[in-house]
């Protein structure tokens, strides 16, 4: 889901503008991550305030990319992904510390456990000021269009400094048909009165979701978010709830909304400024897009590719958080994955080793490090079949021992012998290795 924010005419000049996750927006801002589907969201004209400094003199920057992080609502979701009041309480202070923009803590009229530990999040992380972060992050949670949810979800985020809520309604025919039996005139009437009802209770952002938005009839989207703009909303999230869309078709129907939609800011490269995102790319069904893929694309890309742009994000926290939040969910990396994967800085094939040993950054883009990677030396190299001559001596070195010339070679051929007959090479494999007397010989 992303997210293109309302500004005012008189509001601080920052085109503001959340990714939400699951958005093939993505593909077309990065077009070398994978797609992945969900909303997108826009930032509406008529809120006639300036937008609070959340972090000050960067709000105000355009160049500034916000991340709202929704892994303790959306993240959740995810099946088999459930966790603990702690747990969730561990993380949201981590995000804190990781310096996420945005908090999405929870979904408070879901169950009274759901409601005490968003108000929980509010009080304690809403209020205080992260030492090495520096800030205090917005605090935000889902409501349904309804007033009662609407209320709870005040009750809930009020003791925030910067409280934020979310509601959302379906926009598609076969949505309000089948699910909400209503008519688009009654849908309208919701959208615009709960918004107005959010502004009145005391929110001052205000983040509509328009549910299906990429199988709406487009004359009608125009007209919902036109009037959930004059209503008071500051944000507009377009889901593609379905995950229907190509990235072209997206990035059209952004266009064609900018085009025809009053209020309507540009919305990365055509001016998104909040990305939605969750640690590991958690969620439902498909998942999200990925706070530590989205980040690291910004940090590397963001001067030169993407014309300055930036986040405020303290990238040596994400593979720390990254293992948190693997552990909490219970939902397991692949090794490939991008980023954090065990095998993200990991190399047995031979050619790359031998490059990443002359040099690392030939075979490694982003500095491992740079994620907060711990202990990348020592798994940086990992000997199987495919390693080569180089790989073998260094870890040898590693073991205390020391070869050269037809001792190494030797040595060489029966660790290959070895590998093609054992998956899982072990230390204990290589000195087995070197057991003669002639070899014991070459001890360092």
């Amino acid at each position: 889901m992303a997210s293109l924010c309302a500004n005012s005419t008189t509001s601080l000049n920052t085109n503001y503008v959340p990714l939400h996750s699951k958005n093939t927006l993505l593909h077309s801002v990065f077009n070398f991550m994978p797609s992945v589907t969900r909303p997108f969201a826009i930032r509406c004209s008529n809120i006639h305030r300036p937008r609070p400094k959340y972090r000050p003199g960067k709000f105000s920057d355009p160049n500034y990319v916000a991340i709202f992080d929704t892994t303790l609502r959306d993240g959740e979701q995810a099946p088999g992904a459930a966790m603990t009041a702690r747990e969730k309480m561990d993380i949201a202070r981590q995000l804190a510390k990781l310096g996420v923009d945005v908090i999405e803590a929870g979904f408070p009229a879901a169950s009274e456990a759901d409601f005490e530990l968003v108000k929980l999040i509010a009080q304690e992380i809403g209020n205080n000021v992260d030492e090495e972060a520096g800030y205090v992050p917005m605090i935000s949670a889902m409501a349904r269009c309804t007033k009662k949810d609407i209320e709870r979800t005040w009750e809930a985020l009020k003791y925030a400094k910067k409280p934020m809520i979310q509601t959302f309604i379906a926009t598609s025919d076969i949505h309000m048909k089948y699910k909400l039996n209503m008519s688009r005139e009654e849908v309208v009437e919701r959208a615009k009165s709960m918004v107005a009802y959010s502004r009145n209770l005391g929110f001052e952002d205000i983040r509509f979701g328009i549910e299906d938005a990429t199988r709406s009839d487009k004359e009608f989207l125009y007209h919902v978010i036109g009037e959930v703009i004059r209503g008071g909303a500051t944000i507009i999230c377009l889901a593609d709830t379905v995950g229907c869309n190509l990235p072209n078709e997206y990035a059209q129907l952004v266009t064609d909304i900018k085009v025809n939609t009053p209020g309507i800011e540009d919305g990365i490269c055509s001016g998104v400024r909040l990305v939605d995102v969750t640690i590991n790319g958690i969620g439902e069904r498909a998942g999200n897009a990925s706070l530590e893929e989205i980040v690291m694309a910004l940090k590397y890309h963001g001067e030169q590719v993407l014309g300055g742009l930036y986040t405020g994000i303290n990238t040596k926290h994400i593979f720390k958080t990254s293992k948190m939040v693997e552990e909490y969910s219970g939902l397991k990396l692949q090794p490939h994955k991008a980023i954090v994967g065990a095998n993200a800085f990991s190399h047995e094939s031979g050619i790359h080793q031998d490059g990443v040993l002359k040099n690392k950054g030939t075979c490694e883009f982003i500095s491992p490090e740079d994620v907060g990677f711990t202990g990348a030396s020592e798994h940086r190299i990992r000997i199987g079949k495919l390693s080569g001559r180089h790989a073998l001596k260094t870890k040898m070195l590693e073991l205390g021992y020391n070869f050269e010339g037809k001792q190494l070679e030797d040595l060489f051929w029966r660790f290959k012998s070895l590998a093609e007959r054992e998956k899982n090479i072990t230390d204990d494999d290589l000195r087995a290795l070197v057991s003669d007397e002639a070899t014991q010989s070459q001890i360092a």
